[in-house]
């Protein structure tokens, strides 16, 4: 059970770095959001430390066969293979560059990297899982309560995070709304500004969809002998 206030509960620093840039968006855009969304997100963002902080207590470093060792290199590979690829996809900004754009390109792009995340993070995930399975009797307890936090709380996680979507929408307008109203020497700089909110809270929500993979990674560098 987490403790203490919503933002007091969050470990992870990927998770928090998402919690602080929806709420920058919500704080100016609508105040009231922050309670129902942000402070909900915080709440739930909490137990993907969890995999990794059972493993650290379950055991310390143990005697792992070379190929143990190599079958961890592979999957450090694929983790590594499968972010680089979705961080590639967020930078691939294929939205229009006119600045009466309406937020629709947005919305349906944010949508595509959303379901290019379950696409990806899933398969890896359980083929983490299986590795850990087969290590020993602690890692397949491990291994088993990741398999069911995802099933319980994957509805929960998308439920939350399809809502990311409609807080950059409000923030798209109210900057668009902003230039029509200042009068900026550069148009178009508000698309520029938001460009570059939408990608950090796209990076932000892959590192939160990637913790629980990531740390099922560390249970298995965890069971590696120290090389010296």
């Amino acid at each position: 059970m987490l403790r203490g206030s919503p933002r007091s509960a969050i470990s992870g620093v990927t998770g928090l770095a998402l919690v602080r840039l929806l709420t920058r968006l919500t704080d100016v855009d609508a105040p009231g959001s922050r309670q129902s969304f942000a402070e909900r997100l915080s709440q739930w963002l909490g137990w993907t430390d969890a995999i990794a902080l059972s493993a650290a207590l379950n055991g310390g470093p143990g005697p792992t066969p070379t190929g143990m060792r190599s079958a961890v290199s592979a999957d450090e590979s694929e983790f590594t293979r499968v972010r680089n690829a979705l961080v590639k996809a967020a930078a691939n900004d294929d939205a229009p560059m006119n600045t009466t754009a309406d937020f629709v390109p947005f919305r349906r792009r944010y949508h595509a990297q959303q379901q290019a995340m379950e696409t990806s993070i899933g398969p890896l995930r359980a083929r983490l899982r299986a590795r850990l399975a087969g290590r020993s009797p602690a890692m397949a307890r491990l291994a088993a309560v990741d398999a069911v936090m995802e099933q319980v709380l994957g509805a929960r996680e998308r439920t939350l995070l399809s809502t990311v979507p409609v807080l950059l929408e409000t923030h798209f307008e109210r900057l668009r709304r902003s230039e029509a109203d200042a009068a900026p020497a550069q148009p178009g700089g508000w698309l520029d500004a938001f460009r570059h909110d939408m990608h950090s809270v796209l990076l932000a929500e892959l590192e939160v969809r990637m913790q629980p993979a990531q740390g099922l990674l560390e249970a298995l560098r965890a069971r590696q002998p120290d090389p010296s």
